[in-house]
């Protein structure tokens, strides 16, 4: 039986979904990705996700539209999310928070940061 937990990646570039997804992967993560906010709610929809990864700048749905969606939804109320973007002024951490991050980091982040990261907010989950 497969027991790797499955991290969904929402984010606009491919570079840094497939960066992002190597990092997870290597780190036995099972890893969905979605192009923006709306493809993440879908894959959020289909597949079980143990916690979520998502950039704020994107087309058709930014990501605080995005996790404002998912904890409208009382399924995944408290499943971890994680902002990863390049903004890093303490109004867009605020309005990430206000939204219902779990966490903000600053792109780029060291990968075994991120790890470290998501490794302790899944076992706080």
């Amino acid at each position: 039986m497969d027991t790797k937990q499955t991290i969904l990646i929402v984010d606009d570039s491919e570079f840094v979904r497939n960066y992002h997804s190597y990092i997870l992967e290597q780190a036995e993560f099972r890893v969905v990705t979605a192009v923006d906010g709306s493809d993440g709610l879908e894959q959020l929809y289909t597949h079980s996700c143990d916690l979520v990864i998502t950039d704020i700048n994107m087309t058709n749905m930014d990501g605080y539209e995005f996790i404002r969606r998912v904890r409208a939804n009382g399924k995944y109320r408290s499943l971890p999310i994680i902002i990863a973007s390049t903004e890093s002024d303490g109004k867009d951490k605020l309005k990430g928070f206000e939204a219902g991050a779990n966490l903000y980091i600053v792109k780029p982040c060291a990968p075994e940061v991120m790890v470290e990261n998501i490794r302790m907010i899944l076992r706080a989950a």
